[in-house]
């Protein structure tokens, strides 16, 4: 595949979090978390969350939400979300399957769920017909790309709690989010009072492997137990616990979400010069979301390869990574350029 913006899943694992993992081969370890690498990432973790954080790794972000879910829910509860969120789009019913919780997608036109639309959506409260609402799920990063606010963010969650509702946070890309608003990890996450995190890797330079942050001492005794019977509960946790020591040291967490969100505004502010390419979403991660005429989907993608978000708008997502290059964006905004000329220059039929 050619270099393109269809994934921040597509690039390969950053130098810096490769060396970790060679550096982890040399000799023997115990198993299953017990080793001296899955202790330290623990320390570090704990750094940036804050001491009562606790930390179990799991190979894919699926595993990471189901895990955060179930933790959090009975088989009669029911989870709020974005229609757009991971969890209710893109996870094929894992939720549901093997948490056995409800998901109840709320609709969103920049993938952020307000505070008035949640407490609209609470009803039926200790009705034994209804299933209960338990949990919000916030996605930080959206899908959109939208970073949620801290305001926005403390306004939903005091509100939750206040009404014995549990908050999960989807934090795939978090990173970007941390750095958008120029916080640490404790202050987005662990001073607000979330419950639950799904922290990324895959999409942020690691080769693979997720982290379920959870902060209530309670959860901890179940939550080891769902995790095996999950299926991810990774022997040579070294290999994960490695990565994320090495992504969450020195900055590197902080110097990769600043490169992706860089050339996210480089492809915003080239593609914006083009009058037949429409913005359609905030830029505030490593993702732009613009429409552009369907006759250009083919041309462009045999370049540079991305997904067309809604087929029939053809508004598209163009994501970028820690290895995007300002010549990967300056060729594909080069082509759209091409290709608007030669429509403009078309004879009327």
């Amino acid at each position: 595949m050619k270099r393109g913006f269809g994934s921040d899943n597509h690039s390969g694992t950053h130098p810096q979090i490769l060396e970790a993992l060679t550096r982890v081969q040399q000799d023997h370890e115990p198993s299953y978390g017990t080793d001296a690498y899955s202790e330290t990432a623990l320390q570090i973790f704990k750094e940036h969350f804050g001491p009562k954080a606790e930390v179990f790794f799991v190979f894919n972000g699926t595993a990471a939400n189901v895990l955060c879910l179930k933790s959090l829910t009975k088989s009669y509860h029911s989870v709020l979300c974005s229609d757009v969120s991971h969890i209710n789009v893109d996870e094929c019913a894992s939720p549901e399957n093997l948490a056995h919780c409800k998901l109840w997608p709320l609709p969103t036109s920049d993938g952020k769920l307000k505070l008035e639309q949640l407490q609209s959506a609470i009803i039926r409260r200790g009705d034994q017909h209804f299933s209960q609402m338990k949990v919000i799920s916030l996605t930080q990063p959206t899908e959109y790309g939208t970073v949620y606010q801290l305001q926005e963010l403390k306004a939903i969650i005091t509100w939750a709690h206040k009404e014995g509702m549990k908050v999960h946070i989807d934090g795939a890309r978090l990173c970007n989010a941390a750095v958008h608003l120029n916080i640490s990890l404790q202050e987005l996450i662990t001073d607000l009072g979330v419950d639950a995190l799904s922290f990324g890797g895959t999409k942020n330079g690691l080769a693979f492997g997720e982290a379920v942050v959870v902060f209530d001492p309670s959860l901890k005794e179940d939550i080891k137990y769902y995790r095996k019977q999950l299926g991810q509960l990774p022997s040579k946790s070294r290999m994960l616990a490695a990565q994320f020591s090495a992504y969450l040291t020195n900055d590197l967490w902080k110097k990769i979400a600043s490169h992706s969100l860089n050339m996210a505004q480089l492809l915003l502010q080239e593609a914006s010069k083009i009058p037949q390419v429409k913005i359609t979403q905030a830029t505030e991660s490593n993702v732009v979301f613009a429409i552009i005429p369907k006759s250009w989907v083919k041309a462009l993608r045999e370049e540079h390869f991305f997904y067309v978000w809604d087929e029939k708008t053809t508004e598209c997502r163009w994501m970028t990574t820690w290895d995007t290059r300002p010549e990967d964006i300056m060729n594909f905004t080069r082509k759209m350029k091409e290709l608007a000329d030669e429509t403009s220059s078309r004879p009327l039929s």
